[in-house]
């Protein structure tokens, strides 16, 4: 059983969840698929994960079974579970509640793949569209209030598995980290009446700098103050707080930009491993003018230690011009990975 507990100085909770020890784990530095191992994430060996939440596959086809694109499954070893009673307690200075909340994983592909980039654009549309579906099923939960979709590819940004998945985590609190975000960026609205976040787009694109690509709806950029080598942020330039409001040509828009530079980064910097987190408004609140949903994405090409984690500044030796610069020289080949799918037609189905 998972519970929250809460720092009485920083005001940070933690989640200590046990049943996360238990998780498989591969150990070699760098993931490669061994002939002897078999993949719990692909197609056929549906048995192996809990049953499916949300399946995107062709009509007809059966829950738990072959012909899916992308499946939604509880996490086997979840942080939080949603068969929990939520129940705060003081222990003496200590605040605690129960580990209300869901963990789930988002299988990208039905065979075995690392990368999303490598998938077609319809796939990653389909990976796009189960966030938003499944952001919008959970929030109906009322003692749900974040969302946390976050992506870690390759052991070093700390997955346990190779095929390609995100995850999903939920939470009866906000992180700190969102509330400062969220905080900074009402602090600038009040003073300014803008949003920071457009704001900061105008400026990155008239100086285009540390722009990486634009669309008509996107834009990728190197943030001013990178904490990491080659940090990207996606950023949509219409306003909107909760990503799980996007339309379904938003979300085409989005696969395509995240493809881009999903497959701008492995071109250029070998393949690294990364995480990419999407930041999204609290659930029980309105949209919010001051703030914007984004995805940002941190190649792992250096380590926080000590000085890092004492401080809370981080060192980034790769200034963000020259790394926009770079991934904006690299070409993607129109079929980065693979060809595309036969288009078969596609429907999204919930469990139960």
């Amino acid at each position: 059983m998972s519970d929250l507990r809460k720092d009485p100085v920083t005001g940070r909770w933690v989640i200590i969840a046990p049943d996360r020890a238990k998780r498989p784990v591969h150990h070699e530095p760098v993931f490669r698929v061994a002939t002897d191992r078999l993949d719990p994430f692909a197609e056929g060996n549906e048995g192996l994960t809990p049953p499916e939440i949300l399946a995107v596959r062709p009509p007809g086809s059966t829950p738990n079974g072959p012909g899916w694109k992308v499946r939604v499954v509880p996490n086997k070893f979840p942080a939080l579970r949603t068969d929990e009673e939520l129940k705060k307690r003081g222990v003496g200075l200590y605040d605690t509640m129960t580990g209300v909340g869901a963990h789930e994983v988002v299988i990208e592909c039905p065979h075995y793949e690392e990368s999303l980039a490598r998938l077609p654009e319809d796939n990653v549309r389909a990976v796009l569209g189960a966030y938003k579906d499944r952001l919008l099923d959970l929030k109906r939960d009322v003692r749900l209030v974040h969302a946390l979709i976050f992506k870690n590819k390759g052991a070093l940004a700390g997955a346990s598995l190779e095929h390609a998945h995100s995850q999903l985590i939920v939470t009866s609190v906000v992180p700190i980290s969102v509330w400062e975000e969220m905080t900074g960026a009402l602090e600038f609205y009040n003073y300014r009446g803008r949003c920071v976040y457009q704001d900061l787009l105008d400026q990155e694109l008239e100086s285009r700098e540390r722009v990486v690509l634009e669309t008509a709806d996107y834009a990728a950029v190197c943030p001013f103050a990178s904490r990491f080598p080659f940090e990207t942020w996606i950023i949509p330039k219409h306003q909107s707080s909760h990503y799980e409001t996007s339309s379904n040509e938003q979300i085409a828009a989005l696969a395509k930009v995240l493809k881009t530079t999903l497959a701008k980064l492995e071109l250029a910097l070998d393949d690294p491993p990364y995480n990419y987190v999407l930041h999204t408004a609290p659930f029980d609140t309105p949209e919010l003018p001051h703030y914007r949903w984004h995805l940002e994405v941190f190649p792992r090409l250096t380590r926080v230690a000590g000085f890092e984690w004492g401080s809370g500044f981080y060192i980034n030796p790769v200034p963000p011009e020259e790394a926009a610069e770079f991934l904006r020289s690299v070409d993607v080949p129109i079929n980065y990975g693979q060809d595309a799918d036969d288009g078969e037609s596609v429907q999204v189905r919930k469990a139960g």
